[in-house]
């Protein structure tokens, strides 16, 4: 079978076998499915292979990012959901644009919302009323949070934290607990209580890692060069048992154009650190492996896969995609600057082969660009 698999890169042609016999379903399981990638124009290519798919979803609605196998959809009118890309069961989400402009000060600038990375405590499938954490980001660089717990999810008071001074590049639950990088190299936790006669609430946000805790942090990878500006994007990311920071640095591939053109910005390498949180030893901590875990990693969703024999991805690396255009419409060509950092070599390759047809699009699209990970169940 594991022969057989990978000779199948295809994702449709791997469901197609897993459908031949109950025996077959069963060993096939043994491989995981590798992830889809959501385009500006609402495409889904598999990886490696780049196969194109299509699939329908609700009327006038976009994707704004992605947990495991769920999409989060926003319409125009600012009704959000959560919706299994193939089930299509549905969860009920705040207006979280609402959430955001409850915040008079951001309701005055002018700003607008322009990412949102939801995060989960238990997985979806299996627990439909597990708490669900949204980082919304707006172009004024503040952040907010907003915590919600289904069925009841739609009423949103009460639920949204900010901080004065720490703008959060990303989140994710870990142990239990939600946790949030900032840009100044601190990790915090949100408190949240939880009393039964009302909804969960977050109550406090604590630093627990300070930007002083840790050794290498100033350090840049060999290839990013010191005579030339860069751009440094961060990412929170479980992985067996630990909370990783993955840090991305990108770098303008026109040494003479200012580094805010976002079109001639390149990633040229990436770094990982661990968060120590055991009472005595509260630090990051630089790792140089994965630990047989590869990782796929973007503002809208990050998640640690496993490499097991014939999946077709490669050990002890970082899957990226182009996630940091202020508008998808922006994107001519998605995949620009998407690839595979390989973290033993420091080299990045393309994310699909040269003869995948990805869409291109002058406009774009309105989507953001996410990882979906198919369930068992296909």
């Amino acid at each position: 079978m594991g022969l057989v698999v990978k000779c199948l890169p295809s994702l449709a042609d791997r469901v197609r076998l897993r459908a031949v016999c109950h025996q077959w379903r069963s060993n096939a399981r043994s491989f995981p499915l590798l992830p889809w990638l959501t385009l500006p124009d609402g495409a889904f290519p598999s990886i490696p292979d780049g196969e194109i798919i299509r699939m329908p979803v609700p009327e006038d609605a976009r994707c704004c990012g992605s947990i495991d196998n769920w999409l989060l959809l926003m319409k125009s009118d600012g009704a959000c959901s959560l919706m299994n890309a193939f089930s299509k069961a549905t969860v009920e989400l705040p207006k979280l644009a609402d959430v955001w402009r409850h915040d008079l000060s951001n309701a005055i600038s002018g700003f607008s919302p322009i990412l949102y990375k939801p995060v989960i405590l238990s997985p979806l499938d299996s627990s439909p009323d597990s708490l669900v954490a949204v980082l919304i980001l707006d172009d004024g660089h503040c952040s907010t949070v907003c915590i919600c717990q289904p069925p009841t999810a739609t009423d949103v008071s009460s639920t949204r934290a900010m901080h004065a001074l720490e703008v959060f590049d990303d989140v994710a639950f870990f142990n239990g607990k939600l946790h949030g990088v900032a840009s100044s190299d601190k990790l915090f936790v949100f408190d949240i209580d939880y009393d039964l006669s009302d909804k969960p609430k977050i109550s406090s946000i604590r630093c627990i890692i300070n930007f002083r805790d840790g050794f290498g942090l100033r350090d840049l990878p060999h290839p990013v060069s010191r005579a030339r500006k860069h751009i440094k994007r961060q990412y929170l990311v479980e992985c067996c048992g630990r909370l990783l920071r993955v840090r991305r640095f990108l770098q303008s591939d026109r040494p003479g154009e200012a580094s805010r053109y976002w079109k001639h910005q390149r990633t040229v390498a990436f770094d990982v650190f661990e968060a120590g949180l055991s009472t005595n030893s509260r630090r990051w901590r630089k790792v140089n492996n994965l630990g047989g875990q590869v990782l796929f990693v973007g503002h809208h969703c990050s998640k640690s896969f496993p490499v097991v024999a014939y999946n077709g991805i490669q050990g002890d690396c970082i899957y990226f995609m182009c996630d940091y255009y202020p508008s998808p419409r922006c994107v001519a060509h998605p995949l620009h600057d998407a690839g595979v950092y390989n973290m033993q070599t420091g080299m990045i390759t393309p994310l699909l082969p040269e003869n995948a047809a990805v869409p291109q699009r002058r406009h774009g699209g309105h989507w953001r660009a996410a990882w979906i990970f198919p369930a068992d169940y296909m």
